[in-house]
């Protein structure tokens, strides 16, 4: 239910959506595995780079392969992303699911790693070689050993994500009472992971 607008938010300039929502009581545990379920279902978000003189620059990305909060992608190396990256190894990935409005933002630094890595086969798969082309000179294939096919692996430094703890029409229900009675509206939970907690994530990878 939406809550009252607390006169110690407007003094102490908090934000009384975020204060609301914010998750004190779930275990870190379980948070964790709630961002690993959010991000493994949604698969695809946006990463976005730095480009020197111009600022951030986002593009849609599918998720090679998931280490605890670690992120690799399989990209063309030709891109200009890996040339951003040569300036700034700052990052963000977001996600969000239209139906649910669950999102996900997650800041962290990139390194690039070349065709060499054993990895990328790993992480191939064939639909893949439809974003690279094959020349056909046997080598700009498509294929894990195409040259131009790298990886971008992104470790968080931090991660915040929100979640639904209604349904859609609740959501309509909550955020229409809201805005008619002038209280907060309250249609989910508010989590975040510090450094720290992400160090402990590496630890104990789901």
């Amino acid at each position: 239910m939406p809550e009252p607008l607390q006169k110690s938010e407007i003094d102490s300039k908090t934000d009384p959506s975020v204060a609301k929502q914010y998750d004190h009581d779930t275990p870190k545990s379980e948070q964790i595995e709630d961002f690993y379920k959010t991000v493994d279902k949604l698969g695809v978000g946006l990463l976005t780079t730095i480009r020197e003189g111009l600022g951030p620059v986002s593009r849609s990305m599918a998720i090679g392969k998931r280490n605890g909060p670690d992120f690799l992608f399989v990209a063309n190396k030709h891109s200009k992303k890996f040339s951003d990256l040569e300036h700034d190894k700052t990052v963000e990935i977001t996600f969000q699911n239209s139906s649910t409005q669950d999102w996900v933002s997650i800041s962290g630094t990139a390194t690039t790693v070349s065709n060499e890595d054993p990895r990328i086969k790993e992480i191939y798969n064939p639909a893949l070689s439809a974003w690279f082309g094959d020349l056909g000179d046997g080598v700009h294939t498509g294929k894990p050993e195409d040259p131009r096919m790298a990886l971008i692996e992104v470790q968080p430094k931090y991660i915040s994500y929100w979640k639904s703890t209604v349904t859609t029409l609740g959501f309509v229900k909550e955020v229409g009472l809201g805005a008619l009675t002038g209280q907060v509206a309250n249609t989910g939970v508010q989590r975040e992971f510090t450094e720290e907690d992400i160090k402990q994530m590496r630890h104990t990878q789901g």
